[in-house]
């Protein structure tokens, strides 16, 4: 992944999934869209997402992993996700 796609992308501040902002826009969050429901709402991915996270994981099998266990990811789909995300969902969404 270059620097430039990296830079991109968005972290959801429930699960840390990283993908970019048109991906949340037109997919949601594979994680938290039956909560967030961010798929088609621009509002949504700028409230429920950021861009200012740390370090990114790339988890293809959660079950084994002991990386994804360390993470607390372990029960999540596979896909890229942020080590440390900063920000804080909007009140009631915590």
């Amino acid at each position: 992944m270059s620097s430039n796609t990296a830079a991109k992308l968005r972290a959801c501040l429930r699960c840390n999934f990283a993908q970019t902002a048109r991906e949340f826009h037109t997919k949601g969050c594979p994680n938290c869209q039956e909560i967030l429901d961010m798929q088609g709402s621009q509002e949504r991915v700028a409230d429920f997402t950021t861009s200012n996270f740390d370090g990114l994981i790339c988890m293809l099998q959660p079950e084994q992993s002991w990386v994804a266990k360390w993470q607390r990811i372990e029960k999540r789909i596979p896909g890229l996700y942020a080590v440390k995300v900063v920000g804080r969902l909007p009140e009631g969404y915590e």
